[in-house]
C-alpha cells in the first residue's frame, strides 16, 4: 500500500507536535505503602515532524504503548520516549500522563478510613537530554487570616488546590508532596468525616488561617530543602466562598546544588 503519510507535505513547514492526544490506558505507578497501584490514565504522545514528511503513523504511537504496558513507570519515561523517536524518525518526543492517585486517609477524630484521590501528571520529554516534570494537585482548606481578624464570629474559609511541580534527579514520592502541601494549609480536607471529625477539622483551619500567598511560600520553602529536587513550581488557586473570583498565588525556582 502507498504510504501517504511519507508523502512530500505541501507546505514545507517544520513542526513541533504531531501525535495523539486522549489515549485512555490502564498504568501502573508506584505506591510508596503498597508497593505498586494500578490506575487508568489520560495519556497525550507527540513528535516532531520534518516538513518533507506530510504526517505521522498515529497507530505506532499504540504500538508503543501496548509494548510497554506493564511497566509504564516514572523510571522507565525514557525508555518510551527512545522508542518514539525510534519508531518515528522524529528528534524529539513527548509524553504527557495524567492520572488519579489514591491514598487512604484516616479520619483525625473518628479513625474512619477512606480514600482521597489527587490528580497527578508525568510529562516527559527526550531531545538532547531527558526532561521529567511530576505534578500533583492538592486539594486543602484555607481559612482567611483578614476574615478572621476583622470578623467578631467564625471566618470565611474554601477549598482550595495546591499545584506542586518538580524535576527530580531520583524518586520523590507522590505521598510526600501531597503531606508536605497538606501541612502548608489551614487544614487538609477528607472524603470521609463524623461530626467529631467535622468539629476538628474546623477549629483546626481556624487556628491556622492561611492566605494564598502563605501557602505557596511554606510549600517553597519545605521544597527548597529536599536534596533530590533540581526545580519546582507551586501555585494555589483559593476557590473563594465571600468573592466572585478566585485567589491566586504562584512561585517558580531553580535550585542549584
Amino acid at each position: 500500500m502507498n504510504d501517504v503519510q511519507k508523502e512530500v507535505a505541501k507546505h514545507e513547514i517544520d513542526l513541533d507536535k504531531v501525535g495523539v492526544k486522549g489515549v485512555r490506558y490502564p498504568i501502573t505507578v508506584l505506591d510508596k505503602k503498597n508497593g505498586h497501584q494500578q490506575t487508568v490514565a489520560i495519556i497525550n504522545m507527540y513528535v516532531d515532524l520534518p516538513r518533507h514528511f506530510r504526517g505521522t503513523h498515529m497507530s505506532r504511537f499504540i504500538e508503543i504503548l501496548n509494548h510497554h504496558r506493564e511497566r509504564m513507570m516514572l523510571h522507565n519515561m525514557d525508555l518510551i520516549l527512545t522508542e518514539m523517536r525510534d519508531k518515528l524518525d522524529a528528534k524529539s518526543a513527548h509524553l504527557e500522563i495524567a492520572f488519579p492517585y489514591f491514598i487512604e486517609k484516616t479520619a483525625p477524630v473518628s479513625g474512619q478510613k477512606s480514600t482521597m484521590v489527587y490528580d497527578c501528571k508525568f510529562i516527559a520529554s527526550q531531545n538532547d537530554h531527558d526532561e521529567l516534570t511530576v505534578e500533583v494537585n492538592v486539594p486543602v482548606m484555607s481559612l482567611c487570616p483578614c476574615s478572621k481578624e476583622v470578623s467578631d464570629r467564625g471566618a470565611h474559609n474554601q477549598r482550595s488546590i495546591v499545584t506542586v511541580r518538580v524535576k527530580t534527579e531520583k524518586l520523590v514520592w507522590i505521598e510526600d508532596i501531597v503531606k508536605l502541601a497538606e501541612g502548608a494549609a489551614s487544614s487538609d480536607v477528607y472524603a470521609l468525616l463524623k461530626r467529631e471529625d467535622e468539629r476538628y477539622v474546623t477549629e483546626k483551619a481556624y487556628d491556622n488561617p492561611r492566605f494564598a500567598e502563605d501557602i505557596v511560600r511554606q510549600v517553597a520553602f519545605e521544597l527548597e530543602d529536599i536534596p533530590e529536587i533540581t526545580w519546582f513550581s507551586v501555585e494555589t488557586e483559593n476557590f473563594e466562598s465571600i468573592h466572585n473570583h478566585n485567589a491566586y498565588a504562584a512561585v517558580t525556582r531553580n535550585i542549584k546544588k
